[in-house]
Parts: C-alpha cells; sequence; structure tokens
C-alpha cells in the first residue's frame, strides 16, 4: 500500500488543481516506524524521479529532525547512486543550525561582522539558519526547487519531515499556510510531511489533515490495556519499536476515500512492508459506527428473511400464476371452497391444524362502478 501512496505522489497534479499532499502521522510509541516510513517515501519516490517516471524532476527535503547525511545515506542503499541524488535531490539543512546559533559563535570567533541568511555546504545541501521565519522558509524551498533542470515547465516535489519540529518555533495558522502555498504553486508536483499526533491538541492533526488528500497513520501494532495505569510490559513496547500498522486513507479524484492497511517492520536497517492478511475486516469493523442497536443480521434472521414469500414472487410450483388485484368476482369466490361460507365454518369446526387461525376476504362491490370523476370533491368546502 505504501507504494500506491508513492504512486500518487508520483503521478502529481493536474492542470487546475492543487498538487496531492500526504500526511504521515506517528505517535511516540512507533516514533522510529513512522520516521523509517517517511524515508521509505521519500527514497522511493527519489527512485522514481531519478528514472524519469514521476512528473517532478526533482526533490526538496526540508530536514528538522535529522541530519541530511541520514537521508543521503538511507536513499544511496535503495540503489540511488551519487549522480542520481546530486541530480535529482535538494536538501534543505534546518537541523545543523535552525537558529543560527553556531553560526554567531564562529563570526565572533573569526570577528566576522557579515552573516549570510543561509549557506551552501554542498552542491545539494543548504543550511538555514532562521526556522522562525516562514516566508523565507518559503521562498528558499521554492529556490531549490527551480534549480532543477527538466525540458519545459519543471515541477519538483516537497517534503517535510517534521511538522511537530516546526510547531516549536512557528504557530500552526503560519505553517498551514506554508504547506498551502506550497500546494498551489505553480511547480510544485506534490509534497508529504510528518507529524507526531499525541504531541499536540488533537486539532492540530486534524488542521493539517484538512490540507492533505491522502493520511498515512503508523500505529502500534500492540496496545498495552493498562498502559493509562501503568508503565505496562516492556516487552510490548519493545514489540511496538519494531513493527506497527500501516494505515492509509486515500482520497481520490472522484471523492471517494479508499482505506488500505499494511504490516511495517524494521529488518536490519531498512523498512519493509507486507500486506495484512485481514485487511478488509478490521478496517470495515472501524468504519463501522458505535451505536446502541445492531446494524448487523444474524444467521437464524438470514435465513428467515430468504425463506419470505413475496406476493409478486413466482413460486415456481408449476401452477398458473395469479396475481390478486382485488377485483375477484362474486362466481369465482363460490367455485373457489376456501372461499365458501360452509368451507369457513367447517374449518372453525373442525380445524385442520391443532391451532385455528383466522383469515380476511375482500370482494369488490362491483366492476361496473366508475369514480366520480365529473364531482368537485372540494364543493362541500366553504372557501
Amino acid at each position: 500500500m505504501a507504494e500506491a501512496v508513492v504512486r500518487c505522489l508520483r503521478d502529481g497534479r493536474l492542470d487546475g488543481e492543487h498538487a496531492p499532499a500526504l500526511a504521515v502521522e506517528g505517535s511516540l510509541q512507533c516514533c522510529p516506524l513512522a520516521a523509517g516510513a517517511m524515508l521509505h517515501i521519500a527514497a522511493a519516490f527519489a527512485s522514481q524521479v531519478a528514472a524519469g517516471k514521476a512528473q517532478a524532476r526533482g526533490l526538496v527535503v526540508v530536514a528538522f529532525d535529522r541530519s541530511p547525511q541520514v537521508y543521503l545515506e538511507f536513499m544511496r542503499r535503495r540503489s540511488l547512486d551519487a549522480n542520481a541524488l546530486d541530480r535529482c535531490v535538494r536538501i534543505l539543512d534546518c537541523y545543523s543550525d535552525p537558529l543560527g546559533w553556531k553560526q554567531k559563535i564562529q563570526n565572533q570567533q573569526h570577528q566576522g561582522n557579515s552573516a549570510k541568511q543561509f549557506s551552501t555546504n554542498k552542491d545539494n545541501i543548504t543550511v538555514y539558519r532562521s526556522v522562525k521565519d516562514v516566508t523565507k522558509l518559503m521562498s528558499s524551498t521554492t529556490e531549490l526547487g527551480g534549480g532543477f533542470e527538466g525540458e519545459g515547465k519543471t515541477y519538483f516535489s516537497v517534503a517535510v519531515d517534521s511538522i511537530s519540529s516546526m510547531l516549536r518555533h512557528a504557530s500552526v495558522s503560519s505553517i498551514s499556510g506554508l504547506l498551502s502555498n506550497l500546494r498551489s504553486h505553480e511547480q510544485v508536483s506534490s509534497i508529504f510531511w510528518m507529524i507526531h499526533s499525541d504531541l499536540h491538541e488533537p486539532k492540530v492533526p486534524r488542521a493539517f489533515e484538512c490540507l492533505s488528500t491522502m493520511v498515512a497513520c503508523v500505529e502500534p501494532a500492540l496496545v498495552d490495556p493498562v498502559c493509562g495505569e501503568s508503565p505496562g510490559n516492556m516487552s510490548i513496547l519493545e514489540q511496538n519499536y519494531s513493527k506497527a500498522k500501516f494505515i492509509v486513507r486515500l482520497k481520490r479524484r472522484n471523492g471517494r476515500v479508499k482505506h488500505l492497511y499494511e504490516n511495517l517492520y524494521i529488518e536490519g536497517n531498512d523498512i519493509k512492508f507486507d500486506s495484512a492478511p485481514s485487511v478488509s475486516i478490521e478496517v470495515n469493523q472501524s468504519l463501522v459506527p458505535k451505536v446502541q442497536f445492531n446494524l448487523e443480521l444474524s444467521e437464524k434472521e438470514r435465513s428467515d428473511r430468504a425463506n419470505v414469500v413475496l406476493p409478486f414472487e413466482h413460486q415456481g410450483n408449476g401452477q398458473p400464476i395469479h396475481i390478486y388485484d382485488g377485483r375477484r368476482s362474486l362466481p369465482e369466490a363460490q367455485r373457489d371452497p376456501n372461499l365458501t361460507a360452509p368451507a369457513l365454518v367447517d374449518e372453525l369446526k373442525n380445524p385442520k391444524s391443532g391451532t385455528a387461525k383466522g383469515e380476511i376476504h375482500y370482494f369488490r362491490d362491483s366492476d361496473d362502478e366508475q369514480p366520480d370523476s365529473d364531482e368537485d370533491p372540494d364543493d362541500d368546502l366553504d372557501i
């Protein structure tokens, strides 16, 4: 299912639409796996870009939580060589010196009076030293994205590794405005970010979900039933750090929402995904609302419903099909032994079954009566 997410990011935007956006949500219980899922998506998307299969010509990674070397090393393990990385990946380093303190110390030591807002150490790594200024962060990101080579209109994608770290320096409204402006930028093909949902109030992750077209939740594989009252079992905590559930809600262009579910686990230094056997059962059960009445039928109720004889349904017993329309005449009723008065009296006196049964018989007064269509039915009203 992670491949389906990467495909949506790879296909990019259509004319007149905003760029597709993915929000990866994790928790402290499975923090390494959420970060690993973000690395996996970034490396898989970079591989698609390097192979020329994506709409974007490059990927700009805005790194807050990890060193740029972590991303480059992970992508190298995914068979991306140095040439592909230099051509398709740019990293805006907000991790090394986010507030510019290190540069100020160096300037004081070297008695330097001029300091740039950001500087470039390598061809594909740019150090950014003013994370509180969201406006300049936007311009620096688009400036890096505009440097990719390509014919015609050049698109690029953006990855923000931690919204939670950004919220330490800026407000929710400013960061959501940044993501919204990136989605509507004419050169941005797609965007994805990660947030630790349990570090914030519930309204904060929901605000960023509203900006996304896909939501990937990394949830613990095992839930400790006493985690709210006691530290819980250490083995459960250890398993949650090595295995988790990867649940994706994907909104299609026709408005329908598709739910996908996979298992996410760590194998060596890599992140692996495998399909869950009970994907439909678990997702469907989670979608059923919790109400006081039963929404499902039991086996007996299903059997009883299947045995109901419908009045308009041919029973297939070989008899002529008679559809009763309320116009049966009296001679026909007299020929029917079940509808004659003596037969009904005998049935009441000597019932065939153990219990007497009641029946209702209706006979139309006359087939020759015509409705009084010429008379006004409202004549008797004093209007």
